[in-house]
């Protein structure tokens, strides 16, 4: 879009009526001879000197817009987009294994099920950088902060329950999480960790992940399957300003996921950037031209 028009040295286009003044004070002034009928015998040359005029003045004037150093200025919006760094910490320990989670697929174990919704969930999040954890004797870290998303469904499509044990150390889980999130220059930085169980195997005290946790600016939400005898992920959520969730089923666990989704959303920044487009060369192209069309007539005649 065209914002606007100018000149970087404008006093530069006041050589052209000075041209133009210089061309009717001074002349070329010719011996006058009248010879009757002589001019029928002449080659009629009135088109080509008009021809040759005009080329003169249009590389004059060209050849002056071109040193005036001509500038569109084009105002871009650029789109800063403030993504959200999310590390989704999944518990998957013995229990997980359990089966009657979803209502119509019973045979589908709670880890299944809670994988199906996880990619869905990665899958609706576009914008924002998706890291997984993965705890149960122990935890690990098993994909970074990446903007993949096809890796990360793939990823989370083959977690199996045992694979770190059938204990669950969920302490652990939100340590390792928090290192993924502690360098994030992101605004926003959330865990959501989802667990079955008590926590049986954790080395790291509660206390110091809440206060690993409140250092980084890491909000944490916490998903509970079934009812929860202890808590501690209601203790771990309310620290940091989250949201504690008990699910029973496959459609409350959705409805949670739709829910931190709606809480945590990217944020757009529009910013206005100004673009100066130097177009003097177009201007010196044509005065090029023009000057190139003349050489004929100033090798015939040795003047303009």
């Amino acid at each position: 879009m065209l914002d606007s028009f100018h000149f970087t040295y404008p006093f530069l286009l006041l050589l052209l009526p000075l041209f133009l003044l210089t061309a009717l004070l001074f002349r070329q002034e010719k011996e006058s001879y009248y010879m009757p009928h002589f001019y029928q015998l002449l080659p009629h040359a009135d088109k080509k000197h008009y021809g040759k005029e005009i080329l003169k003045w249009m590389m004059l004037t060209c050849m002056v817009l071109a040193l005036s150093d001509p500038v569109i200025t084009k105002k871009i919006k650029a789109v800063k987009k403030n993504a959200v760094d999310i590390v989704l910490a999944l518990d998957t320990s013995g229990s997980m294994s359990t089966y009657g989670f979803s209502e119509k697929k019973y045979r589908q174990s709670r880890l299944d099920v809670v994988k199906e919704v996880v990619q869905n969930f990665i899958a609706a999040r576009k914008r924002d950088r998706i890291g997984l954890v993965v705890f149960g004797t122990t935890a690990a870290i098993a994909s970074p902060l990446s903007f993949d998303k096809e890796a990360q469904k793939s990823i989370a499509g083959k977690i199996e329950v045992g694979v770190l044990g059938k204990s669950t150390a969920l302490i652990d889980g939100v340590v390792s999480s928090i290192e993924l999130l502690k360098n994030s220059n992101s605004k926003s930085k959330i865990i959501i960790l989802l667990s079955d169980g008590e926590d049986s195997a954790s080395k790291i005290p509660l206390a110091f992940a809440l206060k690993l946790a409140k250092k980084y600016s890491i909000k944490i939400y916490t998903i509970t399957i079934d009812k929860s005898y202890s808590d501690m992920m209601k203790v771990i959520a309310n620290k940091n300003g989250a949201k504690n969730f008990e699910v029973h089923n496959k459609e409350d666990l959705v409805k949670v996921y739709k829910n931190i989704d709606s809480l945590e959303k990217s944020e757009l920044e529009y910013n206005m950037l100004r673009v100066d487009d130097h177009i003097y060369f177009y201007f010196l192209l044509i005065a090029l031209l023009c000057a190139a069309l003349l050489v004929p007539h100033v090798k015939n005649k040795g003047v303009l």
